[in-house]
C-alpha cells in the first residue's frame, strides 16, 4: 500500500456540507475520485440527502469505469455507502435487506483492502464510514466493526504520526479523535486516555478539546459520545484533493 498523504484524511472525516452542490466534473482528471465523490457521499451520511447521495453511487460506478487505476479508492467509497443503505434498512425494520446490504459492504471493504494499486484512501474511508456508523448497526455487528475502525486508524496512524504537528487542524483532529474513538470502542481503556490526553495537548483551543475534556474528566460519557466529526469544511468547497 502506499504511503498515505495527509490529504488523505479529508477524504472522510469532513463536515459542514453545502446543501446544494453542482455537478462534480467526472471528466477532469486533475479533481481526485475523493473529491468527485465525497461531498455528495456526505450530503447523505450527515444530511440524509438521497438525492445527493444517489448521484454519488451512480458516480461511483462511472469512476469505476473511466479510471479503473483508482479502482481501490472508488470500491471502498462504494463499501461506506453500501454501509450507510444498510443502516437504513436496519433503521426502517427491515432485517432482510439489513443483512443482504451489510455482507456487500463487507465484501466491498474486503476487496478494496485486497486492491493493489489506487488504494491510498482506503483505510481514511474504512475507517471514517466505520466510525460514523457502527453504533446505529444492529448490536451483534458493533464489535466487528470497530475493531476494523480501530485497524484502519492504526494505519493511518502509522503513517501520520511524525507529521502530526504539521497537519491542518481538520485532519490532525479527525486523526486524533478516531484513534481515541475506535480504542475506546474496542475496549483499549489506557490507549483511548492516551490519545485524549494528546488531543488536550495537540488541540487545544479548538472544538475538539472540550468533548476530549469531557471524557477525560468522566470516562463513562465516552461510551454514549463521541470526540469525532468537530470541524468542518467551506460550504460548496471542490479542491483538487
Amino acid at each position: 500500500m502506499k504511503r498515505l498523504k495527509p490529504s488523505i484524511l479529508i477524504v472522510l472525516l469532513t463536515t459542514g456540507l453545502a446543501a446544494q452542490s453542482p455537478e462534480p466534473p467526472l471528466a477532469d482528471t486533475t479533481f481526485t475520485v475523493h473529491t468527485l465523490l465525497r461531498e455528495d457521499v456526505f450530503g447523505g451520511f450527515l444530511s440524509n440527502d438521497l438525492t445527493r447521495f444517489s448521484r454519488a453511487e451512480r458516480n461511483a460506478e462511472t469512476l469505476l469505469e473511466q479510471r479503473p487505476g483508482q479502482r481501490g479508492n472508488i470500491l471502498a467509497w462504494k463499501s461506506g455507502m453500501m454501509l450507510y443503505r444498510a443502516v437504513l434498512a436496519h433503521e426502517a425494520g427491515q432485517p432482510a435487506e439489513f443483512q443482504r446490504l451489510y455482507q456487500q459492504a463487507r465484501d466491498l471493504f474486503a476487496q478494496a483492502a485486497d486492491t493493489k494499486s489506487g488504494n491510498d484512501g482506503v483505510p481514511a474511508i474504512v475507517g471514517g464510514s466505520l466510525t460514523v456508523f457502527a453504533d446505529r448497526l444492529p448490536q451483534e455487528h458493533r464489535a466487528a466493526a470497530w475493531a476494523l475502525a480501530y485497524d484502519s486508524y492504526a494505519l493511518l496512524w502509522k503513517a501520520q504520526a511524525p507529521a502530526i504537528n504539521q497537519l491542518p487542524l481538520h485532519l490532525r483532529g479527525e486523526l486524533l479523535a478516531g484513534l481515541a474513538q475506535t480504542a475506546q470502542r474496542t475496549g483499549r481503556t489506557d490507549e483511548a486516555a492516551q490519545h485524549v490526553d494528546k488531543m488536550l495537548t495537540l488541540l487545544k483551543g479548538t472544538p475538539y478539546e472540550a468533548t476530549a475534556a469531557t471524557w477525560k474528566s468522566d470516562p463513562a460519557s465516552a461510551n454514549s459520545s463521541s470526540v469525532t466529526c468537530k470541524s468542518c469544511h467551506e460550504a460548496g468547497r471542490l479542491p483538487r484533493s
